[in-house]
């Protein structure tokens, strides 16, 4: 029996809009406007949606989150009365403490107030002043006493780790595969990446976290990456203030690397009590069997708040779990997508060029119709997730009585070969290209795929 086959129509997409004012919240380009009769696409900005994804094998439970979180609005206008009152109450407090040479704020008697600040923001100057005391509130379930406490022990803490000379500090250290900021989520936020797996260097390791010392510098190294990406968010009502946090854990060093567990349980510490309500969401990939272990002992250092922003995944949904709340062409190539570094690899594309996601099911074929409307040369890009599948290219012409060109035969493609396939074919004559995926696995697949037209000169 023949694989059954699935075709999609599509149009060049329209030319890009222009882009967004740097101090406006930025919004994503919108992917491809695609039809089919039978395939069903992921919508391009899905709301976000609390996952849990279910492990493999039953007997591997993976941690699920209790409740579902979405992030709140910072608008006056969206406070209940309570809240309102709250923050008010916050404000007040503050400006007395403030008013009164209160130590914690004003070290220096003869600061004019305009200079207090945090996370290089003037604490009272403008409508970000409501913002910041919302991190705290929110943090502390609006108990103004417990929110002013932490505010004030915040402040303690930065002067006492020195936070604004940390922030332009020269490490010299080699964790830029660590930790590193890329891309942007469906909805505005920064994604950071944590990629835990680079311990499984014993040279980095071992200069990084065997003794005191150097988990003191790691924790300041992660602290000022958190500072200076916090101080590029917008902290206008309305803004982009919080982080996408992304952890990998696939080749994490386990439970027993003791040196590991004392900097992640101290840098977490840190972070919670010091940098409140900056993670919009925290997406755990390539969970590993150990994670259960580490994960409950950690728990319950961790607010309920904080474990509700928590997603999981497993090896197998990495990508798939990725691409429900990050478009692909905003995920770098190691975690399924086809972001790369900017570079002359791939001069063609970047995060601005939005990607279409395509479900191709088991034991099928999958058709992409790209209209061609104009003498162009045509540039695409194409993925499949883990491919194990076969893909071919063919230009059909309009005018039956022409022939189909072959632009690629059916290639095999494995787990092993290049990601990302990416061509290009000049069109002198009206037609179609057909891009097309024989999935002959048990397995549904993921494609992706992205083109650009460049209209021929006369």
């Amino acid at each position: 029996m023949s694989p059954e086959k699935e075709t999609l129509e599509i149009s060049p997409p329209s030319p890009p809009p222009p882009p967004p004012e740097m101090d406006q919240e930025t919004p994503l380009s919108l992917p491809l406007i695609l039809t089919s009769k039978e395939t069903i696409f992921s919508p391009p900005h899905p709301p976000p949606q609390q996952l849990t994804e279910t492990p493999e094998k039953p007997t591997n439970h993976i941690p699920q989150s209790m409740v579902s979180f979405k992030e709140e609005s910072n608008m006056i206008k969206d406070l209940s009365h309570l809240e309102t009152l709250s923050l008010n109450e916050l404000k007040l407090m503050v400006q007395e403490a403030i008013a009164n040479k209160d130590s914690t704020f004003t070290p220096n008697p003869d600061q004019p107030t305009s200079e207090i600040s945090i996370w290089g923001i003037p604490l009272f100057k403008d409508e970000r002043t409501d913002v910041i005391l919302l991190k705290f509130l929110r943090a502390r379930e609006f108990k103004v006493k417990d929110s002013f406490i932490m505010l004030k022990n915040t402040f303690l803490w930065r002067k006492a780790f020195s936070i604004d000379d940390l922030v332009d500090e020269n490490f010299n250290n080699d964790l830029e595969k660590v930790v590193f900021n890329h891309g942007f989520d469906k909805e505005g936020h920064p994604v950071c990446y944590n990629v835990y797996g680079e311990f499984q260097d014993k040279e980095l390791y071992n200069k990084t976290l065997t003794d005191e010392e150097k988990r003191t510098s790691f924790l300041k190294w992660r602290v000022q990456f958190l500072e200076r990406s916090i101080r590029k968010l917008d902290f206008r009502p309305g803004g982009v203030n919080t982080i996408f946090q992304v952890s990998d854990l696939k080749n994490s060093p386990g439970p027993g690397k003791r040196e590991l567990r004392l900097a992640t349980k101290q840098a977490l510490q840190v972070l919670q009590d010091n940098y409140p309500e900056f993670v919009a969401k925290q997406v755990f990939i390539n969970v590993p069997w150990w994670y259960l272990a580490f994960y409950s002992m950690m728990s319950p250092f961790m607010t309920q708040r904080t474990k509700s922003k928590f997603v999981f995944a497993s090896p197998a949904k990495t990508a798939e779990t990725l691409f429900k709340y990050v478009g692909p062409e905003h995920v770098p190539i190691q975690y399924g997508g086809l972001s790369v570094d900017y570079c002359d690899c791939n001069p063609e594309f970047t995060i601005d060029d939005p990607a279409a996601v395509v479900t191709v099911k088991p034991a099928t074929k999958q058709t992409v119709e790209i209209i061609v409307n104009e003498k162009c040369t045509i540039v695409w890009e194409l993925r499949v997730v883990g491919w194990e599948v076969s893909y071919s290219a063919e230009y059909v012409p309009n005018d039956e009585t022409n022939y189909t060109i072959n632009i690629q035969k059916p290639k095999k493609m494995t787990a092993i070969d290049e990601p990302v396939i990416s061509q290009s074919f000049k069109i002198k004559e009206l037609g179609k290209i057909l891009l097309t995926i024989d999935n002959p696995t048990s397995k549904k697949k993921t494609l992706l795929y992205r083109f650009k037209v460049d209209p021929l000169l006369e």
